[in-house]
């Protein structure tokens, strides 16, 4: 039986049954057709269907088995993201669900080291983030329903850049709570931690500024 919940807390169910946002179409308006893409936490396909079937090559990559499962129509890379090195370059790279706000710096700087390793000299990184604006304390208690999924942020502790949260996820009568910590970062801030991986922002692709692009530093190191 697959586990329901991977290491670092996801339940699998709540990541399946998740609806697109319309993340894959912003992306799709960036890019060339046919782009090759590398995704860098895939979890389960949300993003990954809707690129595929928008005609684009996908390369798929997550830690957890269970969530490739239930990933179609894309190559599987299965790995520890910021370990990562496939040896080729992409068109693009995604980077969704936040991971640039990863609280440890370290941590940080390598997945975003491992999007420039990966992208094309002509090539793009798409990067999801916080909004910079986003008042966390307003939104302790409220509840959004995404599909089948209701979403509530149970807690969030705010100290200077860094927030302590609890968000619980409910489907079907059953519930999980999934801690996590993040960093958020304005828009200087972000444009100083892309520098340091070799990457350069080029502009913010939504009104939020919740998407960016980056492009490979011109003075890279090969």
């Amino acid at each position: 039986m697959p586990a329901e919940v991977t290491r670092d807390g996801s339940p699998v169910e709540i990541y399946r049954r998740l609806p697109p946002g319309g993340e894959a179409e912003l992306i799709h308006r960036t890019l060339p057709p046919g782009a090759s893409i590398l995704e860098l936490g895939c979890g389960a396909g949300r993003i990954t269907h809707g690129l595929v079937r928008l005609g684009h090559s996908v390369t798929a990559v997550d830690e957890s088995a269970e969530m490739l499962a239930h990933v179609r129509g894309a190559e599987l890379v299965q790995a520890t993201i910021e370990e990562l090195d496939l040896g080729r370059a992409f068109d693009a790279v995604v980077l969704a669900s936040h991971f640039v706000n990863d609280a440890d710096s370290d941590r940080r700087r390598r997945l975003l080291e491992v999007c420039a390793r990966h992208t094309a000299p002509e090539g793009t990184v798409l990067i999801e983030s916080y909004p910079a604006g986003l008042d966390w304390n307003e939104a302790v208690g409220k509840t959004s329903v995404q599909g089948d999924v209701a979403i509530t942020l149970r807690a969030a502790d705010v100290d200077g850049p860094l927030v302590d949260a609890v968000v619980e996820y409910a489907v079907d009568g059953r519930s999980w709570r999934q801690p996590f910590r993040a960093r958020m970062l304005a828009g200087r801030d972000l444009e100083a931690v892309l520098r340091e991986a070799g990457l350069e922002l080029v502009r913010w692709l939504d009104e939020p500024r919740s998407w960016s692009e980056a492009r490979p530093c011109e003075n890279r190191a090969p």
